[in-house]
């Protein structure tokens, strides 16, 4: 997409600190961190929700949520993490390719969904 900022950022056209790459996705800083510790994993493919992604998208979805568990220890996310996903305008999803927030280094405050 020609005006997506995170395609864009993917191309290397707005520079960021990218902390792992592979041939799927890349893992930045958010630039507005909600955690001591908060990462946006990328998919290098772009679509905006999880109903727009295609069978090998979904394979290619789960290698990277795989490769996160794999990294975390290296973002500082040893302790634990939670991983959110904005999906579309009631979840106040405001960048429009799919991505993975990683939040941690922290104890994070309870939610209302808390496992039971």
């Amino acid at each position: 997409m020609d005006d997506c900022i995170f395609c864009k950022i993917i191309k290397g056209e707005i520079p960021s600190k990218r902390f792992y790459e592979d041939e799927l996705m890349i893992v930045i800083a958010d630039i507005a961190p909600k955690a001591n510790k908060h990462y946006l994993a990328i998919p290098k493919k772009h679509y905006k929700l999880f109903s727009e992604m295609s069978e090998g998208d979904a394979i290619d979805l789960a290698k990277c949520i795989r490769k996160i568990g794999e990294i975390a220890p290296s973002l500082g996310l040893e302790n634990g993490f939670r991983l959110v996903v904005n999906q579309g305008d009631d979840a106040q999803q405001t960048v429009f390719h799919l991505h993975m927030h990683l939040l941690g280094g922290q104890v994070l405050p309870e939610q209302n969904f808390k496992d039971r």
